[in-house]
């Protein structure tokens, strides 16, 4: 069963139990399956998360029991009751498909398996649940604070894969930039190669003929043509 899943079951159990014994078994239950989760991260997670995740699934060192149950000695005395804990349901975690949702579904049983601990050490006057609950307030209490500590490292991993994916794109936005400009630069040159402005032909003085002042030998040639319209004597 995927961890999301199991942790959504062991809240709603919390959430019914309806004595002290079923919150001391609920808080052992959620003490298992956050070792268990830690096991699974510290083999299969990512790197960022490997050494906390190996310090959640040792339990930060305590005598928590076997990786998958309750401490000895919470099962009861012949005499009074005690814990009922039933199946371990950390033995049916097959996996944590979404790393972020895991730890924060885990960090929020932690805290609720807190605050009821605490309610049940303030209601009893009897001093064996007292300790129990102390200790098991203690081992949760650890357990989300490495549960917190991984969250962090899996929001610093993201943000820097973020800025890393940011730079990329804008890089590969420059890089696109560039070569259109190496395009349009290109472009521009091919098409001014060759082609010389148009230029009115001047016979090389340098202006039109409809503006270029007339020569002496022309004047007089106009001068006769005139004479001979009019005719001798005019």
């Amino acid at each position: 069963m995927d961890a999301e899943r199991l942790i959504g079951v062991s809240r709603h159990a919390l959430a019914g139990s309806t004595d002290e014994w079923d919150v001391i078994a609920e808080a052992w239950q959620a003490q298992s399956l956050a070792r268990a989760i830690g096991v699974q991260l510290a083999l299969n997670g990512p790197k960022e998360l490997k050494s906390d995740a190996r310090e959640l699934a040792e339990g930060g060192g305590r005598d928590c029991g076997p990786p998958y149950g309750p401490p000895d000695g919470l099962s009861g005395l012949p005499d009074r009751p005690g814990p009922r804990i039933g199946r371990i349901r950390a033995g049916q975690l097959s996996g944590v498909a979404d790393i972020r949702a895991a730890l924060t579904g885990l960090g929020a049983l932690l805290g609720e398996v807190g605050i009821a601990l605490v309610a049940v050490a303030c209601a009893t006057d009897e001093e064996g649940m007292y300790w129990q609950c102390i200790d098991a307030i203690d081992a949760v209490d650890e357990a989300g604070d490495r549960v917190g500590v991984m969250l962090r490292r899996l929001v610093a991993r993201d943000r820097e894969r973020e800025r890393e994916w940011a730079r990329q794109r804008e890089e590969r936005q420059l890089g696109l930039e560039w070569q259109r400009q190496r395009e349009r630069e290109s472009r521009i040159g091919r098409d001014g190669k060759g082609e010389p402005c148009p230029k009115v032909q001047d016979g090389g003085h340098g202006s039109s003929n409809l503006h270029r002042a007339p020569a002496r030998g022309e004047l007089r040639d106009t001068a006769d043509r005139g004479q001979g319209l009019r005719g001798p004597g005019v």
